[in-house]
């Protein structure tokens, strides 16, 4: 008897053998990519394990469109007819290798990545409160900027507002900005 295992992919349960291909909802993973879905139980040689610590892969083949699905709506007597259809996003995987590794040896690894990757993320340059930026600019609402843009000098108003063109564009504190700005003139 050889060697399954169920797993879980987009919701739903397949049960696959080593080299099997199958068709699963449309995966955010690249062709060629390998996958690492969920694994429920291991079984096959012996008795199940129903919690694994065997690790599945999958390597992404394709993504694909499902079969066409046609709908159609009636009501009768008035003329009303109204058709449609639908095909669904597909992925199809194969199932390279069942309990090849520890699962828990392959997530302990990924995090230290992401925090190698994350770690330059943090130092992002901030905008310096003294470059003419009005105190307490930077956890300002849109509506708490708008009222106290008014109190303002043009340089302040100026800045804040080079300071939210070059950043986040907030739609709502462009426009009080500029309406701040032609008051002040």
């Amino acid at each position: 008897m050889s060697s399954y295992a169920i797993i879980s992919l987009g919701g739903k349960q397949y049960r696959v053998h080593e080299g099997e291909r199958l068709l699963v909802d449309r995966l955010r993973a690249d062709e060629g990519a390998t996958v690492e879905p969920r694994v429920l139980l291991v079984g096959g040689d012996g008795a199940p394990d129903l919690s694994p610590s065997a690790a599945v892969t999958a390597r992404v083949v394709g993504h694909e469109l499902g079969e066409k699905i046609r709908i159609g709506k009636y009501r009768r007597r008035t003329g009303y007819k109204k058709h449609t259809g639908h095909r669904s996003k597909l992925t199809r995987i194969e199932i390279e290798s069942i309990g090849a590794g520890k699962r828990g040896a392959k997530s302990a690894a990924k995090p230290k990545a992401a925090e190698e990757t994350a770690a330059p993320k943090a130092e992002a340059p901030k905008a310096p409160e003294g470059a003419g930026l009005p105190e307490g600019y930077a956890s300002m609402t849109i509506a708490q900027l708008s009222e106290a843009a008014g109190g303002w000098s043009r340089e302040q108003v100026e800045a804040a507002l080079e300071h939210e063109r070059s950043g986040k564009a907030r739609k709502g504190a462009l426009s009080a900005l500029e309406s701040a700005l032609e008051e002040t003139k």
